[in-house]
């Protein structure tokens, strides 16, 4: 499983006369970490993206929230600050990860996430930390399996790496097949920031940028 301290590599096919990359050949926890991704709840990354053009009309529904007065909203801080599952490479450092829940020493059946507070059944000081259990794939060994390598198009779609959906892929995208070039970049958690994930969720200032192009991950990875 991918760490803050892990260094993802990717093999990329590039045709230079478009300007573009075909694919890249990722191994398991490159995978594991684009799948990651659509676990985070959809507040979170509309926090995160709102103030850059988020496409769509989630910011303005963000708003809505951010605008109602306590009067007419039970708790913002759930649908604003949602807690999140932990991402490899730590890519949204900035959003609230799950935190700590107490119950009381009678084990009734309330949790709370106020330290010492009073259970509402026994009355008892609720001081004693719930353990969270944390879905198998996403704590151990992550989504994929890790027998093959995997192919990841310009669009992000994720197949199994072989040698028919290579062939297919250079079939229905280029022209002159002695012209490609592979390219071997590296991402850590230092280059896998906060923009990555603008232009993977499609945000209007990075509307006409694509991880497609050669020159953007080399400038990503560079970092």
């Amino acid at each position: 499983m991918a760490t803050s301290k892990t260094k993802l590599s990717m093999k990329l096919l590039i045709d230079p006369q478009a300007k573009k990359v075909l694919f890249a050949e990722v191994d398991k926890d490159f995978v594991d970490f684009l799948f990651h991704l659509l676990s985070l709840p959809v507040g979170a990354i509309t926090n995160l993206l709102k103030e850059k053009g988020m496409n769509g009309c989630f910011p303005n529904l963000y708003q809505s929230v951010e605008s109602l007065s306590d009067t007419y909203i039970q708790s913002k801080d759930i649908i604003l600050r949602p807690n999140c599952p932990p991402v490899p490479l730590l890519l949204f450092k900035h959003l609230p990860t799950q935190k700590a829940l107490y119950k009381c020493l009678s084990n009734c059946r309330y949790v709370t996430e106020d330290y010492d507070s009073d259970c509402p059944n026994c009355k008892k000081s609720m001081i004693h930390t719930v353990k969270i259990a944390s879905p198998v794939a996403a704590s151990t060994s992550g989504f994929v399996k890790e027998a093959v390598k995997y192919m990841v198009m310009d669009d992000l779609v994720v197949t199994p790496m072989s040698a028919v959906s290579s062939i297919t892929a250079l079939k229905h995208n280029v022209k002159d097949v002695g012209a490609l070039q592979e390219e071997v970049v590296h991402f850590g958690k230092d280059e896998l920031s906060a923009e990555v994930a603008e232009i993977i969720f499609g945000v209007e200032n990075n509307s006409d940028e694509s991880l497609c192009e050669p020159s953007k991950i080399r400038e990503i990875a560079s970092r």
